[in-house]
């Protein structure tokens, strides 16, 4: 019976692994989009992220049933919890990507961000694509240090987002409404993409240490 728990414990694990994969194919692939005006790739993204809400929803009824079949307790019972919540957030992501894709599917043929905040956008793409592979890694192997190098990459996410809230606020931004408010709602996607990674990688250490931080 313990042997059948465990195996559950590891496909639970997996999937996790698998739509972790999945979130930062459709980041990379919606900051292609956003930062190239390719339409092809924003459906791509699109149609992903709709395929990892169904795949998040299957975990879930799988640990549902686990937790029911086996009545955990400690460790075993704070993994499937934490499990349901980080795949909630790990759907999340895959949302906040889809959005950052729609917007650049909306503005088709033309660009959804001004040459002058480009290179923002595709650093900030950059390190959030970054940041969900450490997410992968870390769901598949937890490292503390791993869990470490995360927090400070998203640090320089909400660097770059203040960046673009500062730029669009300031008297020298001269561009129409329609690239304030792409430019503002893609920059706080990909911000928020990066504190779910926080988030999931909190879960993780603490699952791993015993020890709870912010």
């Amino acid at each position: 019976m313990r042997e059948v728990f465990q195996n559950e414990l590891k496909e639970v694990q997996d999937r996790l692994v698998e739509i972790s994969t999945d979130v930062t194919n459709v980041m990379k692939n919606a900051t292609i989009a956003f930062t190239t005006s390719d339409v092809t790739v924003a459906d791509q993204a699109i149609a992903s992220a709709d395929a990892i809400s169904e795949k998040a929803l299957t975990l879930d009824e799988l640990v549902i049933r686990i937790l029911a079949r086996q009545s955990p307790v400690a460790r075993d019972l704070r993994i499937l919890v934490s499990a349901l919540r980080m795949s909630a957030s790990l759907e999340r992501m895959g949302a906040l990507a889809s959005h950052i894709a729609q917007i650049a599917r909306f503005r088709f043929p033309g660009s959804a961000v001004p040459e002058s905040l480009m290179p923002v956008f595709v650093e900030m793409g950059k390190l959030d694509v970054e940041l969900g592979n450490k997410i992968t890694k870390l769901l598949a192997n937890p490292d503390v240090d791993v869990a470490r190098s995360i927090q400070a990459e998203d640090e320089r996410v909400d660097e770059l987002h203040r960046g673009v809230f500062e730029t669009v606020l300031a008297d020298s931004w001269k561009e129409n409404a329609m690239f304030t408010v792409d430019v503002t709602l893609a920059s706080r996607y990909h911000e928020r993409f990066a504190d779910h990674v926080v988030d999931i990688s909190a879960k993780v250490s603490y699952l791993t240490t015993g020890e709870w931080s912010e």
